[in-house]
């Protein structure tokens, strides 16, 4: 194996709970709400999948759907759907939709996983080539500067930027022949079987790790490095 493609959200990085996303930008914006509401507010906003990185929308209001199904295609198109779920949700400022994603967007909203680091630098010390391919509309290098992983990743191919979303193997064959990796000898590491498992159909080996919150999930990105022999 010459190289190592890897998801973003719920790979290696995770975004902060509903509730610590909303309580942020309440704090920003200087509105306050009596904590039983801000705790509705929060379960309100997850049920309605607000909040990109999060949980799905429990039931995709029939107006979204369209854009919900193309979301990543586009910064536009990302921002339309997060806000418009969100819109689902009385909150005590308009304004505060735009607010939280913008708050999303931002490296203090994500977490590295524990072993993510260790990883990256094992890959990048072997020489073995990093790319991050991920489905969302904004540009997550200032996360992964922000956290000091950048270093480590050769190639970030994103969706928006390319008008292309995983599982269409186009995404994962711009990654590819960015690292210059013959897809017969790269490993595909994400947590989604329907959209990372597009990588198979270019010869990629597929790995998955489960979505979970990062302090229940230590250790999940170390068996990556067996993979490389």
């Amino acid at each position: 194996m010459t190289a190592v493609l890897f998801d973003f959200s719920g790979t290696l990085f995770r975004v902060e709970s509903t509730e610590s996303w909303l309580r942020a930008v309440l704090t920003e914006t200087g509105h306050t709400l009596p904590e039983p509401e801000l705790k509705a507010a929060a379960r309100a906003l997850e049920a309605a999948g607000a909040l990109p990185g999060g949980a799905n929308p429990l039931e995709l209001p029939a107006d979204l759907a369209e854009v919900w199904a193309v979301r990543d295609e586009s910064a536009e198109l990302h921002r339309a759907a997060y806000t418009g779920l969100s819109r689902r949700v009385p909150l005590p400022d308009p304004g505060l939709h735009d607010a939280l994603y913008e708050r999303h967007k931002t490296p203090a909203a994500w977490s590295p996983y524990p072993d993510a680091l260790e990883v990256l630098r094992a890959l990048h010390e072997r020489g073995i080539g990093v790319g991050v391919v991920s489905n969302i509309g904004w540009d997550l290098r200032p996360v992964f500067r922000e956290h000091g992983l950048d270093r480590y990743v050769d190639a970030y191919v994103l969706s928006y930027e390319h008008g292309v979303q995983k599982p269409d193997p186009r995404l994962f064959s711009v990654a590819c022949a960015a690292l210059d990796a013959d897809p017969r000898q790269v490993v595909m590491v994400g947590d989604s079987k329907e959209a990372d498992g597009g990588a198979a159909a270019l010869g990629c080996r597929v790995h998955f790790v489960d979505h979970l919150p990062v302090t229940d999930r230590p250790d999940a990105l170390l068996p990556v490095l067996d993979l490389m022999g």
